[in-house]
């Protein structure tokens, strides 16, 4: 399911929920879509979330806490 330029992916709640809350869901589904930054060796796109705030870089094997939807 696609959602509209305006909406983009909150568009699947059609007008339910509010503008507010579906405006959150772009803004965390956003950065959850981006390339990830390991902070230790500062590889791009090799980090994959193991579950909420807990992060595993594949090069370096290293485990690491951050925020639960994207690293900082």
């Amino acid at each position: 399911m696609v959602g509209t330029k305006k909406v983009k992916s909150a568009g699947r709640f059609g007008s339910r929920y509010g503008k507010g809350v579906r405006q959150r869901v772009i803004d965390i589904e956003q950065k959850q879509r981006k390339k990830k930054k390991c902070p230790y060796c500062k590889k791009t796109g090799q980090v994959k979330r193991l579950a909420a705030g807990i992060w595993h870089c594949k090069k370096c094997k290293k485990k690491f806490t951050n925020k639960a939807y994207f690293v900082e």
